[in-house]
């Protein structure tokens, strides 16, 4: 079940202005979903789900914003490449 949220940030008159209350309420979304997938905190289908983006429009929201869309270490990434390729 999901719980609204509502946070008091004080911000300068002029980004108020410039941005407007809808865009900032989505970018700080936007901000915390993407630190939360940085952290591991959060899968990328949720991520999706909360931002109302495909997985597309999401991967492109993580490339801008620097948050890798294939986190392995080496030692995951040499696992992962040693499993047998299968095509369906």
């Amino acid at each position: 079940m999901a719980k609204r949220v509502k946070l008091d940030l004080e911000l300068p008159d002029e980004l108020l202005a410039e941005l407007g209350k809808e865009e900032m309420e989505t970018k700080v979304k936007e901000a915390l979903v993407m630190e939360l997938l940085r952290e591991h905190r959060l899968s990328q289908g949720k991520a999706a789900e909360l931002l109302g983006l495909n997985r597309h429009e999401l991967f492109d929201l993580m490339a801008k914003c620097h948050v890798p869309v294939i986190d392995l270490t080496r030692e995951e990434l040499a696992a992962e490449l040693q499993k047998p390729f299968s095509r369906s």
